[in-house]
């Protein structure tokens, strides 16, 4: 079989490599995911008897994450032929190479009884390899180390056993970075990529990370440049991620947020509230789609026309479209004062800010599968005063789109008295 296999060079030397640690650390956009998946396709291929466990912390985000890069790989590579060489099943997730047999599974680490399944993997033909921990930053030591524990026995000649890390370098004082990058192991192959090394970016994508450099320069040394870095000045801490019941009439109350975008992200959050808690149930998160385009994918989410839908009031050619597609749509109509006042008491209601009638302790919870909005909610922070160092009360204006999605979808609540002013 010949195929043109699309790659970067700045990735040869991890997959060449036969050590059990692979730690690979980089931008936003820098292709090691894309890479790593493409990798996989070829070494399952090539190697009988390997197979591979793709993870996330939370199972569920395996779909849109490891399993997508996956089979967007098999595609990639073969083309109309790709199920010819691979058998690719929904449920449950799987993938199965045609020509040996080996196996790619999908798990999560998220609680006891998915740390139990994990343990009693088994497969038809070959052990287990190889996995794959997309995110890797999710996990704990104690996460990775009893799925080392897994990687054990006897292989015949040629084969491995490899644990592959992909991350952005989020903190400096993650116990990777202390574990995998602080002390030289002869186990351990450490790797680092931006965006900068990766040929397949898109000029639109180069364009948003040159502008971060301007807009935020402690977030581009992390996302941009790849570096280990701590973001400091977070807004919100409220906040966790939780499989959530996708039903609504689990909620006292649902509505929808959307802030319009185009080349940067029109990001729409079907939120719901119950007992003073804020809950982030679903997500659409599309960047360069017009109005026509989105309505179709709202709809295939699944997202309530009976429920208001609060949107960016500068937009009202946009709001009719949606009005007209039966959508309950309408403007947030902000309070006679300044932009930045208006956005700190919306920040305020989300963070739960005690008033003088009562204090509330809301916590926000988000569904593992809004990855985008789970993103934001990471990166989310105020500016900072390069003079002095201190920060601002204004948040940093990038990559905030579920955040304005979420500040318009509470309007209703936030201004509700019984709930909090």
């Amino acid at each position: 079989m010949r195929i043109i296999v699309p790659s970067n060079p700045c990735f040869r030397e991890v997959n060449q490599s036969r050590k059990r640690y692979i730690a690979m650390k980089g931008s936003a956009g820098s292709g090691k995911s894309v890479d790593t998946a493409q990798n996989y396709i070829l070494r399952l291929m090539r190697d009988k008897g390997c197979n591979l466990v793709a993870m996330r912390k939370s199972d569920i985000t395996n779909r849109d994450s490891t399993f997508a890069e996956l089979t967007g790989a098999v595609y990639r590579l073969f083309g109309e032929q790709a199920e010819r060489y691979w058998k690719i099943g929904l449920s449950p997730l799987q993938l199965t190479c045609r020509h040996n047999g080996n196996q790619v599974i999908f798990r999560g680490m998220n609680d006891e009884r998915q740390r139990e399944k994990l343990k009693s993997i088994t497969f038809q033909r070959g052990k287990l390899t190889d996995v794959w921990l997309e995110e890797a930053t999710e996990f704990t030591q104690a996460d990775v180390e009893i799925i080392d524990d897994r990687l054990r026995g006897e292989l015949p000649e040629k084969q491995f056993y490899q644990i592959r890390m992909t991350f952005n370098p989020v903190n400096k004082s993650h116990w990777i970075k202390k574990v995998f990058f602080d002390f030289p192991d002869p186990n351990v192959l450490t790797h680092h990529s931006t965006y900068l090394d990766n040929r397949f970016i898109d000029a639109a994508y180069h364009a948003r990370m040159e502008r971060r450099k301007e807009v935020d320069p402690d977030g581009y040394q992390i996302y941009g440049l790849g570096e280990w870095g701590e973001i400091g000045g977070l807004i919100l801490h409220n906040w966790e991620i939780r499989e959530l019941s996708q039903e609504l009439s689990d909620y006292d109350d649902i509505a929808l947020g959307q802030d319009f975008g185009f080349n940067h992200a029109d990001a729409i959050l079907l939120l719901g509230l119950k007992d003073d808690n804020l809950y982030i149930l679903d997500e659409v998160y599309e960047y360069e789609k017009e109005t026509a385009e989105l309505i179709p994918i709202a709809e295939k989410h699944g997202l309530p026309k009976n429920r208001e839908m609060w949107c960016d009031s500068a937009e009202p050619d946009r709001i009719k479209t949606w009005k007209k597609a039966g959508f309950r749509a309408k403007p947030v109509v902000k309070e006679k004062t300044v932009e930045k006042k208006y956005q700190a008491a919306q920040i305020d209601w989300l963070k739960g800010i005690v008033t003088k009638d009562r204090a509330i302790h809301r916590m926000i919870y988000v569904d593992p599968h809004c990855t985008n909005t789970i993103r934001e909610l990471q990166q989310w922070k105020w500016k900072k005063d390069e003079r002095t160092g201190e920060y601002l009360d204004e948040p940093v204006a990038f990559q905030d789109d579920a955040m304005a999605a979420l500040r318009y979808g509470v309007e209703r609540w936030r201004k509700r008295r019984s709930v909090l002013l």
